[in-house]
């Protein structure tokens, strides 16, 4: 279940990554159509770049389930079948402890307990934590960056259930992508 649970979430994450990189390349082609018209929209290079950077996380965090992320593969391919397998386990223990990490970085950097502790007001959490993740601007789109910035916490948990998924079924993987 939580296989299958890990492949249906990688196959969401792809799927917004794919349309994110759609949308990016509409945005790009506004960008030149109005400039080469002189009539610039200033915005649209902002909201290329985040779709941009919420593209790869997404594509990222579907790499570790499909175990697709770019690798040197050169002491991969000359150890035995066991030190292969005993390697590939290692990898995903190592990506395992990394969301991990990331879960720990994700509540002490959005702190979600001291925004609750303080009544669910920006005000007092930034008055108590000088922590302004929830008040900053973007540049030019006018929205809050947290907005941005949640693509941060929706990265560490497929991570963590890629990862995890992968440690239970170290095989399962490579059937899933060999059977589609």
């Amino acid at each position: 279940m939580l296989h299958r649970a890990s492949h249906f979430w990688a196959r969401v994450e792809i799927f917004l990554a794919a349309a994110l990189a759609a949308s990016i390349t509409g945005l790009i082609l506004l960008n030149v159509v109005t400039r080469a018209a002189g009539n610039a929209i200033y915005w649209v290079d902002e909201a290329a770049i985040y779709a941009m950077v919420w593209m790869s996380f997404l594509a990222a965090s579907a790499a570790i389930h499909y175990r697709s992320a770019i690798s040197v593969t050169l002491i991969n391919e000359v150890l035995p079948d066991h030190a292969r397998r005993w390697l590939t386990r290692f990898v995903d223990l190592v990506l395992f402890v990394f969301a991990c990490l990331m879960v720990w970085i994700c509540l002490r950097w959005f702190m979600p307990w001291q925004l609750m502790q303080a009544g669910w007001d920006v005000k007092a959490f930034q008055g108590q934590t000088f922590n302004f993740i929830y008040a900053e601007p973007t540049n030019t789109i006018g929205i809050r960056k947290v907005w941005i910035w949640l693509v941060m916490p929706l990265f560490t948990l497929g991570a963590l259930l890629h990862a995890t998924a992968n440690l239970f079924h170290p095989g399962r993987a490579a059937q899933v992508e060999a059977a589609e």
